[in-house]
């Protein structure tokens, strides 16, 4: 069995915390078994190597999340790449041709595919181990979990069942209800209707004739070029709902959603992260500051203040969750991004009459990491190192710099650097058009830096 882990977002419903680099399974605030702050993405990882199904899995992601993904999970997890955002049926039926082209994986494999970020105990994967046999036994074309539902929700979905078709063990799929009413939920719970939580079965060779049928490239490579021409269509409406024969197999323990305010906090360690101070007389609020300064919450109850260099929101719980349309038209890239080798935080943006950008970022790069060997076409830069030291590699030269050190990059200058220890620093951008599209990288790992220079007879100076 391979496991197929969708990691996706825009980091809206989270906001001011989540952005389009840190979706909300990324957002360390619930608590690990060592009382370390751990992510969703890390708690699911963890729970997977613990049942055994890590190995077997793979994480579909953009671009965008990769650097977060193998920074909170580690390098070795294998991972499929989208070219761009184009809903679940595009990164399914890559996955497929990743699994099938690259991995060489059997086309009568069962492969699972869900979320990465289910708030579940272990015994959640327990269950979806038993989606093979499932698959089997039925000769389904499909097999989902369904969760059973513990009250008559209207944020969620439902499988309603055509009637029990192997005792307690799974049923027959009638049809799917999305988000009805409270009303209509609870007749639909009277049918034994399941929450859809987003796990799918199927054998391998079921989506590579579906791609087949819509003449699409089995070759991951080849799909890869032509992924934007994919429909940006959901899984549910282009597969599913065209499925003439599926099961579900229901699951009675605990499941959430953490998607908004109101649930995450339900599920959070601590009522405050980050600088500031919750007055005594405060009921039922959290606090989640990850500004310089610190934010004092007085008398009020029933509220989430989160702040963040993407903004400020105060609201109440029960409201938190309108913030994804609230916000909709806010329009900026992210302010802060967590990276591989450490973190940057946006501090100022200008644009001028004349069409010029300048922004200033305060970077961090952890010891022993480093920045890519690259160089940018669009703008210049110049650092001024406030902390630490570090390697510097430039085009003639690889030399060392601590703080207290200015460096000027021009347009086209190849650089990178890594951290002997902690290094900080703050880059000034300038040009026009400045975007991180504006990004040639030419090595990743130092020591193949290292060979260029020592290749190149440049000068080396460590």
């Amino acid at each position: 069995m391979k496991l197929v882990l969708l990691s996706g977002g825009s980091g809206k419903r989270l906001w001011p915390l989540s952005n389009d680099t840190r979706s909300k399974q990324f957002l360390r605030v619930l608590e690990g078994h060592e009382n370390e702050k751990q992510s969703m993405v890390q708690r699911v990882w963890g729970q997977l190597k613990t049942v055994g199904l890590a190995d077997s899995s793979v994480i579909a992601t953009s671009k965008l999340q990769r650097d977060m993904i193998q920074r909170q999970i580690g390098m070795d997890v294998p991972l499929i790449i989208e070219p761009e955002r184009r809903d679940t049926f595009p990164a399914i039926a890559l996955a497929a041709s990743f699994l099938f082209s690259v991995q060489s994986v059997s086309v009568d494999e069962v492969v699972v595919v869900l979320p990465v970020d289910p708030y579940v105990e272990e015994s959640f994967f327990e269950k979806v181990k038993e989606l093979e046999n499932v698959l089997i036994e039925s000769k389904a074309e499909l097999a989902l979990v369904g969760v059973k539902p513990t009250y008559p929700s209207s944020k969620y979905g439902y499988i309603v069942p055509k009637g029990i078709v192997n005792g307690e063990n799974y049923f027959e799929v009638n049809n799917f209800t999305e988000k009805p009413s409270e009303e209509k939920a609870k007749e639909l719970i009277n049918m034994n209707a399941l929450w859809n939580c987003g796990v799918f079965a199927f054998k391998l060779r079921y989506l590579i004739d579906i791609l087949l049928e819509k003449g699409l490239p089995l070759n991951y490579e080849e799909l890869v070029q032509q992924y934007k021409t994919l429909p940006k269509i959901s899984f549910d409406y282009e597969v599913v709902e065209r499925a003439n024969h599926i099961v579900a197999l229901p699951y009675n323990g605990c499941w959430k959603d953490l998607g908004t305010w109101n649930t995450l906090t339900e599920e959070m360690a601590t009522s405050q992260i980050g600088k500031g101070i919750l007055s005594d007389d405060t009921q039922n609020t959290h606090l989640i500051n990850e500004l310089d300064i610190p934010v004092t919450v007085l008398g009020v109850k029933d509220i989430i203040v989160a702040a963040s260099p993407d903004g400020i929101l105060v609201a109440d719980k029960s409201s938190s969750p309108k913030i994804k349309d609230l916000i909709s038209g806010i329009d900026q890239p992210p302010m802060y991004e967590e990276r591989i080798w450490g973190w940057s935080r946006v501090l100022d943006y200008a644009k001028y009459d004349d069409g010029n950008e300048m922004v200033t970022k305060r970077i961090c790069i952890h010891e022993g990491k480093n920045s890519s060997y690259h160089y940018h076409n669009l703008r210049d830069e110049v650092w001024t190192i406030v902390r630490g030291e570090g390697e510097l590699a430039l085009d003639e030269s690889i030399t060392r710099v601590k703080a207290g050190d200015i460096i000027h990059l021009p347009a086209g200058k190849k650089h990178g650097i890594k951290a002997l220890s902690e290094l900080e620093f703050v880059e000034v951008q300038t040009g026009i058009g400045i975007s991180d599209e504006d990004f040639t990288r030419l090595y990743f790992d130092w020591n193949e830096v290292i060979n260029h220079f020592q290749k190149s007879k440049a000068k080396v100076i460590l």
